[in-house]
């Protein structure tokens, strides 16, 4: 059984900052969504985000719709 899919792991050097835009929505830091870059603190966030949903039942930022959590 196949848990996790690293299909979209790099290695970076520290002044080097990814721009593709790709995740699940739920779990996006504002830098991806914003498209300004980024690099590993995102990873931080989206643990963060795991976290709090493992702790409350719920996501940290919720929308009507899931489009609204990609539109500020």
């Amino acid at each position: 059984m196949k848990l996790i899919d690293f299909g979209f792991s790099v290695i970076l050097a520290p002044p080097y900052r990814m721009s593709m835009f790709c995740g699940t929505p739920s779990y996006m830091a504002p830098e991806i969504v914003s498209k300004t870059g980024y690099s590993f603190e995102v990873d931080t966030w989206a643990l963060g985000v795991l976290l709090y949903k493992l702790l409350t039942g719920s996501f940290p930022f919720a929308g009507i719709y899931l489009i609204f959590l990609l539109i500020f």
